[in-house]
């Protein structure tokens, strides 16, 4: 089902220009930035680097995928070879590889865009071609800014090609300057890039990834309206419908799905990752499982459907399409837990796995992976729009609807949300669908921060199946709502002021 991601991917005449400076960027098999902007090859090439940058970001163990999914209440890093688990249990310092490589990677993605749009007026290409790279351009700088302000607050805003001299003691600008200038980046993608594209430019951002990024970042902001707004318009698009079948949509051969909004592209045997090996490795928390609904949208202990001799029967059907565990099928075996890479809380992630539940499958050699992460998927527009309309307005009709659409997946099947909740209950309930739905994804810490629960769920143990305390975790509110700026940009820039408490 792997489509052409020769174009993204592979091409690596731009890629390899980075020297030491994060934000200097020079093609390799060019002299220089002058004589590179001479032909349409090239800018595709540039284009490429732009890419190239994200997809850094979900290398080296799924660093924004898996890695941000360990510091919340649903799972743990065995090893805490990124920091993750020194993040989650309030260990966090400026110099932690996963707070280092966000920042780094996000700059370097910036300095690459600003080089494209500054440079591209320059080559003789196609008008219409030309439009739709500065557009993708745009996309790309709004989401590494993203990434930027919701984790660190303020930065620096550079939107010139790389030049130490006029940039090396910038000052942070406001995270209000920042989100300002993400919509502004957004407005002028989204009305410049295409809806869909053919078969070989598959993975290229389109209007409807730049609409669900400006929907992201405006709940994540509070900006209900303009959320609610952005997500109608994903709906409106009529390009995406939500895949029948939850499990399926993570797989292999399912890629490029109809749910799929934006995902980065691996292929075999040129570009892999290492997922397989990474969800399956039995670091999933107790309360994870645990939060997922009876069949009858009951909570277990109002529900007569529940067993505590078997707890996880009759449970919302995305918990076995999710997680493994012990006691279930998976790859055509009953789980005894000596498939996870490590039994040690007898729950293990089934997502980006290539293993299905009732047939047995080759897996692939270690580090051979090929599965694209999705970054936006149709459900997260439901989603934005049921909690952004619960937010302004209250429990309406629409945010029922979209709610409940998720959940009428075919292969969910779940009943519809009690009608007649308040608004403080219907954002319990949402809450909820948005853990269970996401789980796995990375989507669940920045949630916890923005709903400002991280200081109560992030001070309460990680459990195995059996209760056992397997890491102790600790979230100061007065200081981890912010990741530190590394220590590194503080050093060569003294004009950065730190975040409070580090």
């Amino acid at each position: 089902m792997k489509k052409i991601y020769i174009t993204l991917l592979i091409s690596t005449c731009f890629l390899l220009s980075c020297s030491e400076d994060l934000l200097n960027l020079e093609p390799a098999d060019q002299s220089n930035v002058d004589t590179f902007w001479t032909s349409e090859e090239n800018a595709k090439s540039a284009l490429t680097g732009c890419y190239q940058s994200l997809r850094d970001a979900y290398n080296g163990e799924g660093s924004w995928l898996l890695k941000l999914e360990d510091i919340t209440p649903n799972a743990f890093e065995i090893d805490d070879g990124s920091g993750a688990s020194s993040i989650a249990r309030g260990e966090n310092n400026p110099t932690l590889p996963l707070i280092n490589s966000r920042y780094r990677i996000c700059y370097e993605g910036i300095g690459r865009t600003n080089t494209l749009i500054a440079n591209i007026d320059q080559v003789n290409m196609d008008e219409d071609l030309r439009t739709r790279f500065k557009a993708e351009a745009y996309f790309l700088r709004a989401l590494y800014y993203h990434n930027l302000i919701e984790y660190y607050g303020g930065v620096p805003l550079i939107l010139d090609p790389p030049d130490n001299n006029t940039q090396g003691d910038l000052p942070r600008n406001s995270k209000d300057d920042v989100y300002d200038q993400i919509h502004s980046d957004l407005d002028i993608a989204i009305q410049d890039l295409p809806p869909s594209y053919g078969a070989a430019d598959l993975g290229r951002a389109t209007k409807g990834a730049a609409l669900m990024l400006k929907a992201r970042s405006a709940l994540y902001n509070k900006n209900w309206s303009q959320a609610i707004d952005a997500a109608q318009d994903v709906v409106d698009l009529q390009e995406y419908t939500l895949f029948p079948d939850y499990r399926g949509l993570f797989l292999l051969e399912n890629e490029h799905n109809s749910e799929v909004i934006f995902d980065i592209g691996y292929q075999f045997p040129e570009i892999l990752n290492n997922y397989h090996e990474l969800f399956q490795q039995g670091n999933v928390f107790k309360s994870l499982p645990d939060a997922y609904l009876m069949k009858d949208g009951l909570t277990p202990e109002n529900s007569a459907q529940y067993d505590p001799d078997d707890p996880y029967k009759n449970r919302d059907p995305r918990l076995n399409q999710t997680i493994i565990t012990i006691g279930s099928m998976y790859n055509g075996s009953l789980v005894t837990g000596d498939e996870l890479f490590a039994d040690l809380t007898g729950f293990a992630f089934k997502k980006y796995t290539y293993f299905v539940d009732d047939e047995v499958r080759q897996r692939p050699s270690p580090n051979q992976s090929e599965i694209n992460p999705i970054l936006f998927r149709y459900a997260e527009a439901l989603l934005t729009l049921a909690e952004a309309e619960n937010e302004l307005n209250g429990p309406t009709t629409i945010a029922y609807d979209a709610i409940n659409e998720v959940r009428n997946r075919p292969s969910v099947d779940m009943p519809d949300v009690t009608p007649g909740l308040s608004k403080e209950e219907f954002r319990e309930v949402l809450r909820r669908e948005r853990r269970v739905e996401f789980a796995g994804e990375g989507l669940f810490y920045l949630d916890i921060k923005r709903w400002m629960t991280a200081e109560i769920v992030m001070n309460q143990p990680g459990l195995d199946k059996d209760g056992n305390v397997i890491e102790e975790r600790n979230f100061n509110p007065n200081r981890d709502y912010l990741w530190p700026i590394p220590d590194r940009e503080i050093l060569l820039n003294p004009n950065l002021e730190q975040n409070p408490g580090y």
